[in-house]
């Protein structure tokens, strides 16, 4: 048992020097985040754009298409009124170039309003892209200010995330679930020694009762009040600090 909470105090120790080395990129990581999740929708937005004006412009071709035949068709039924034989036939071309004449009032505001729409969905591309040039400008920079201070500490990292994969290798799948949970919720500290008699996490006094138990290493205690996981005196000062 001392064992195992000495490794999943290591563990802690390991995860606290990760942790003030991610402090020292500030707000970088998010900032360069978030800049790539908005650029992301921006690109999303100008490709349905594209396909909304290109759809459109589709549609336009199509209906100026059906025009030109109603027109030739028109010509046709004009032509075949000089040769009508009655009244009735006469009738019927009417007919049919009264629709023809509809069709094309009807197919023409159609263009128009596609033609609005793609000039619309132009404008919104030329914007959004533009919005993306800005982004992609202040996000090199992000990206440029993020790397300079990853490299910095790149050795450091990558020495306390090997020794993290080592000693994590150590502790048992259940441990390990329960100190990631604690430790999501307590803001990185999920184990804590004693000091003093006190919670090293919130200070809350602890029981002289449990004081002995936590003595003892033979089971594992938390804090009543913020519920981290508590270590003896003997294991913090006797555990050796990878730093």
């Amino acid at each position: 048992m001392k064992d195992r909470l000495r490794n999943l105090y290591v563990l802690q120790l390991i995860d606290s020097h990760l942790d003030e080395l991610d402090e020292l990129k500030g707000d970088l990581p998010t900032e360069v985040n978030t800049l790539e999740g908005q650029l992301g929708e921006l690109q999303e937005k100008t490709e349905e754009l594209e396909s909304s004006m290109k759809n459109a412009f589709a549609g336009r071709n199509e209906a100026d298409s059906q025009i030109i035949g109603l027109k030739e068709k028109l010509e046709k039924y004009q032509q075949q009124q000089y040769a009508v034989r009655n009244n009735r036939e006469y009738d019927a071309l009417t007919r049919e170039m009264d629709a023809a004449t509809e069709m094309i009032i009807r197919l023409e505001r159609e263009m128009e309003d596609l033609e609005g729409k793609a000039s619309v969905a132009r404008t919104d591309i030329e914007t959004t892209k533009s919005q993306m040039e800005e982004l992609e400008k202040l996000l090199d920079e992000k990206r440029a200010a993020l790397a300079e201070v990853s490299k910095a500490t790149e050795e450091e990292e990558l020495r306390y995330n090997h020794e993290r994969e080592k000693t994590t290798s150590r502790v048992s799948k259940s441990d390990l679930k329960a100190y990631e949970r604690i430790r999501k919720a307590k803001r990185g500290k999920a184990i804590v020694p004693v000091k003093r008699g006190a919670c090293a996490g919130c200070f809350n006094r602890v029981p002289p009762q449990k004081l002995l138990e936590l003595r003892q290493n033979t089971r594992i205690h938390t804090c009543e009040r913020c519920g981290r996981i508590l270590v003896s005196d003997e294991i913090a000062e006797t555990t050796v600090d990878v730093a």
